[in-house]
């Protein structure tokens, strides 16, 4: 059994996280829901827009990138936008074949 002072602590460690989680988890329902309803033109910039979101949340509070210096700011974002760039090559490579 936990102590009161326990689980306090415990909430006081998890709070960040679980409120990413949720955040993550409602950006996915509401790409999702988009994506089940019917779809308009211009679909694509706002699942892009809602991938942005995503991705901030992501680099600023499950990698804790706001307490780190700037460089490492700046590496972790050229990471992404590395990753982001390949997944784009990758995805035209299987369009245009």
């Amino acid at each position: 059994m936990m102590t009161p002072a326990e689980k306090r602590e415990l909430w006081r460690h998890m709070r960040e996280p679980a409120i990413t989680f949720a955040v993550l988890l409602a950006f996915l329902a509401i790409n999702v829901t988009i994506g089940w309803l019917q779809p308009f033109p211009a679909v694509w910039a706002v699942e892009g827009a809602i991938m942005v979101l995503m991705i901030a949340t992501v680099l600023l509070f499950s990698m804790e990138v706001i307490e780190e210096p700037a460089l490492i700011k700046f590496f972790s974002i050229l990471g992404f936008v590395w990753v982001a760039i390949l997944f784009g090559m990758t995805m035209i490579d299987y369009v245009t074949r």
